[in-house]
């Protein structure tokens, strides 16, 4: 049915639970498996008026990357981990600087997945009230089956 499983994560527990589903289903259908962590760009607000707004200075922006990049290496890390302990392999990926849904929909493409594991909201998320945006983005697409986990 599915063979190529793309599972987001932003290493919330919602998230979390989503690999733990995806990891589990990709083992019985032994399906291959991508895990995406995508950080999005530092916001930069230019404001208008006098002396409004901010732009962050190359320094801050550097920063910044660089913590998200190990956020996500960690987030990836523990998924990867959890992937071994259910004895699979995955193929771990941090997509930089870029919109998470617009992300994952264009990587589950390119990669030939057919299936999307994600969770129901992330760490932004109104948790039991709504999907969360990018969730919401992605099943807006429709171009792929998305399995959404709570």
């Amino acid at each position: 049915m599915y063979t190529r499983i793309l599972l987001s994560t932003d290493g919330s527990d919602v998230a979390r639970n989503g690999i733990r589903h995806g990891i589990a289903l990709a083992k019985a259908l032994k399906a291959k498996v991508t895990v995406i962590a995508v950080t999005e760009s530092l916001p930069i607000d230019y404001g208008s008026g006098h002396a409004s707004g901010w732009i962050p200075s190359q320094q801050e922006i550097d920063s910044f990357d660089a913590a998200c990049k190990e956020r996500a290496g960690k987030v990836l890390d523990e998924a990867r981990a959890m992937a071994e302990q259910a004895g699979i392999s995955v193929e771990v990926l941090h997509v930089p600087n870029a919109h998470p849904a617009t992300a994952i929909i264009e990587t589950a493409k390119s990669g030939g997945c057919d299936l999307i594991v994600m969770g129901s909201h992330g760490r932004r998320g109104l948790k039991k009230l709504f999907l969360g945006s990018q969730t919401s983005e992605v099943l807006a697409d429709g171009s792929l089956p998305v399995l959404v986990v709570h």
